[in-house]
């Protein structure tokens, strides 16, 4: 009796160790199948992140979807459903950036921002842009294509735009509009 009691729990261990194995390999295919079928690694609703830096807030992003393709060999993650993002120059003054679509990117640390993109500062300035990019790493916001800069005084536009956080140092490239300049 007790011999075959201990047949059957080999027998058991045989099969959970085989079951084992065999799932292993199969999440092994399963992964490499979303990688090959563009299938995210995971999705999030509703997301709400905020950036630090040495204790000092700099960025916070809201979106309704972010999808994450962090098993990439380009590792990304997306915002197909757009988003808002809040920058904080060193003052802790706001300059919100809205987006119909972004993406990014973990290895650059740039955000790439397209389809109706709206920057607003902190001192009633507003950009239009059809993209631009945020460079987090060096808090930079930059683009080489078509931008319209709105002040209080004047309708600025240009082909490319750079700027810093703060807006501080903000300039419209290859400026097709009118300025008003004081003499």
């Amino acid at each position: 009796m007790i011999t075959e009691l201990l047949r059957i729990q080999k027998s058991i261990a045989g099969l959970f160790l085989v079951v084992l194995f065999s799932c292993q390999s199969n999440f092994d295919e399963v992964q490499k199948i979303g990688v090959k079928s563009g299938a995210p690694l995971t999705e999030a609703t509703n997301i709400d992140t905020e950036q630090t830096e040495m204790g000092r807030l700099t960025t916070h992003l809201i979106s309704p979807l972010m999808k994450d393709y962090t098993n990439r060999s380009v590792p990304f993650f997306e915002f197909p459903a757009g988003l808002k993002m809040v920058v904080f120059d060193d003052q802790k003054n706001e300059n919100h950036i809205y987006a119909d679509y972004g993406i990014a990117y973990n290895t650059t640390n740039l955000i790439d921002l397209r389809g109706d993109v709206i920057v607003t500062t902190h001192t009633k300035d507003t950009l239009f842009a059809e993209q631009l990019y945020y460079d987090r790493r060096l808090s930079w916001i930059f683009t080489d294509l078509p931008v319209v800069f709105r002040t209080e005084n004047e309708k600025i536009s240009g082909q490319g735009f750079d700027s810093d956080r703060s807006f501080e140092r903000a300039r419209v490239l290859k400026v097709t509009g009118t300025i008003s300049i004081e003499e």
